[in-house]
């Protein structure tokens, strides 16, 4: 069993000096996804005070708990986004880059109040908009709209701070906890509303007003992605304004696409073209033929 163990190791690690980009093994220079995950926690923490407790630390009155965990997420937010600044290329000193990740962290820490008047919205429409919810603290604690759109609030606000990566490793940690794909760079107003939510995606450059609901495996996406990453910052999905409502299994597609003010999209629609203000698309019937 030993000389077997030996040779598989031996077999990996010969199929690691083959030069291809997978291959990479210089330890400690890249973002730590564990880390980046430990850090969306105490930010969670920050955000609802009264509903979630860090284990690791002991709390005696709300100032030296939330001076802990600020303290701890500016720590480990700096140091991650000085990997990550490195890593994408930039050649300043370590002093330099340290510096500036501390003040990139501290420039997101102080925007956390804003997060949190945004999710009061989002939790107050996820309220008003679900008949089955018990009341707002089954909602922060159990529903996967909120949680994502949460996550999608914080990445949001580095996305502006110009942070790379770190906001995409935290939307796609959202995604693989709730279904829901939020890219961070979206565009997203006040009262946003998710119901159920699996299978929900929003693309790079969507841009969404206020007080818009969505169900659950709604696209809003490209309409085309044949020229792959030549369309790198290109205005590629749609503009939905404010009051809309889209119904499950919709897909809206198109930069150009913009869904007008208080429409209603139903169901299983396929939309490539603007649609205007106030107006309601559905799919007709389908026939049933039943038989016994």
């Amino acid at each position: 069993m030993r000389d077997r163990i030996r040779e598989v190791t031996d077999l990996i690690l010969a199929d690691y000096k083959k030069g291809r980009y997978i291959d990479r093994t210089d330890q400690f220079s890249q973002p730590d996804k564990d880390m980046v995950e430990r850090i969306l926690e105490n930010i969670q923490h920050l955000i609802y005070p009264g509903f979630y407790r860090a284990q690791t630390y002991r709390y005696y009155t709300r100032e030296n708990s939330t001076s802990t965990l600020v303290e701890d997420t500016l720590y480990n937010l700096s140091r991650q986004i000085s990997l990550t600044l490195r890593y994408c290329g930039e050649t300043q000193s370590d002093e330099e880059l340290n510096e500036r990740a501390q003040e990139l962290s501290l420039d997101f820490l102080e925007r956390i109040p804003v997060i949190r008047e945004f999710i009061e919205t989002d939790l107050q429409a996820e309220y008003d908009g679900d008949p089955a919810a018990f009341n707002k603290d089954e909602i922060i604690y159990s529903y996967p709209g909120l949680y994502a759109i949460m996550v999608y609030r914080i990445a949001h606000e580095m996305v502006l701070l110009n942070i790379p990566m770190i906001p995409r490793m935290m939307t796609e940690l959202a995604h693989s906890k709730t279904g829901i794909d939020i890219n961070p760079a979206a565009t997203i107003g006040r009262y946003f509303f998710i119901d159920h939510g699996t299978g929900i995606v929003i693309g790079e450059t969507t841009e969404i007003g206020d007080n818009v609901k969505v169900y659950q495996g709604v696209t809003l996406g490209a309409l085309s992605t044949r020229k792959g990453h030549l369309l790198h910052g290109v205005k590629r999905h749609p503009t939905i304004e404010d009051n809309v409502t889209i119904y499950s299994g919709a897909s809206i597609l198109g930069g150009e696409t913009r869904i007008g003010k208080g429409a209603v999209i139903g169901a299983n629609a396929f939309i490539t073209s603007s649609i205007p203000a106030g107006a309601r698309v559905s799919i007709r019937n389908q026939e049933h033929s039943v038989k016994v």
